[in-house]
């Protein structure tokens, strides 16, 4: 499994986002004019919503810590930070750091990406191996997560490839105007949820696929949270493209619910089962 430093890390991380993300969350308005970039109040609780759902996602990982059950959740965690601190760098000339929030925001994806340097480089030290453990996917939870990756990396690669003015950027979708570097980072957090996800489609092992589940509910709920706060931005009738943006999370959230449900939340990785005669044989060599 990955080092002690590597799980602190990823401690530190959850702290970080989840001290950044009340903050925001919990005052977009006041503080959506001091943000790192033009935002407005709704985006400033949505990215906050972001910063707790990562904090949720890195505390329950680093709680469970064994990689082949946890390991798709540190990727999207180890990618949102490197995706969006590239997104920063290459509008670095937009960046506004006149308030401490928007250095605790840099802060943060900073701390992000050295948790993911040290994860990747423990990774490549002791090289763990794909290990088949407990029951296996079936149709269904395979067929979310082929959903899930063709919806979510569709929204990516229109986002970072867009232009201002495209289809559904103008509020069409997200009820307001966003910039291109508002843009870019809704873009580069799709990325890696799609990302992280992937890996299931070769990985058919459940409890694996429901500890992602898991660990990325926190994000599904919360900006759901901050999408019925800001309800009344949403023009149904006029921009029915709002009920994708306001219908994704509903449509992954309220499915996962009856999966948690009947097949619980990968709390804990099944060793593999030893055959009877295995333990005959280990049992004859100890006597």
């Amino acid at each position: 499994m990955l080092s002690k430093t590597s799980r602190t890390l990823t401690y530190i991380t959850a702290l970080l986002y989840f001290v950044l993300g009340l903050l925001m969350f919990s005052l977009p308005e006041r503080l959506a004019p001091v943000f790192a970039w033009k935002v407005t109040g709704f985006m400033t609780m949505t990215i906050g919503g972001w910063c707790l759902g990562n904090a949720w996602l890195a505390w329950i990982t680093a709680r469970r810590w064994e990689w082949r059950l946890v390991y798709s959740a540190l990727i999207y965690l180890w990618l949102f930070g490197a995706f969006e601190t590239c997104v920063v760098f290459v509008f670095r000339g937009k960046l506004n750091l006149g308030h401490p929030l928007a250095w605790l925001y840099l802060g943060t994806l900073l701390v992000n990406d050295l948790t993911a340097l040290a994860g990747v480089a423990e990774w490549l030290r002791i090289r763990p191996r794909g290990e088949r453990f407990g029951p296996k996917t079936n149709w269904l939870l395979t067929s979310f997560a082929v959903a899930f990756i063709i919806f979510v990396g569709f929204l990516s690669v229109y986002g970072l490839f867009a232009k201002i003015g495209a289809p559904g950027t103008n509020g069409g979708i997200f009820p307001q105007v966003m910039s291109l570097f508002t843009l870019r980072s809704f873009a580069a957090f799709y990325l890696a949820l799609t990302l992280g996800v992937v890996p299931f489609l070769w990985d058919r092992n459940q409890s694996a696929i429901l500890h992602h589940g898991i660990a990325s509910y926190g994000l599904v709920v919360i900006i759901t949270l901050a999408a019925l706060v800001y309800l009344r931005l949403f023009d149904f009738a006029q921009r029915p493209g709002g009920l994708a943006y306001f219908g994704a999370y509903l449509v992954v959230g309220i499915p996962l619910l009856f999966i948690f449900g009947k097949y619980g939340t990968g709390r804990q990785a099944q060793k593999p089962e030893v055959s009877h005669e295995e333990v005959t044989r280990i049992s004859s060599q100890g006597s």
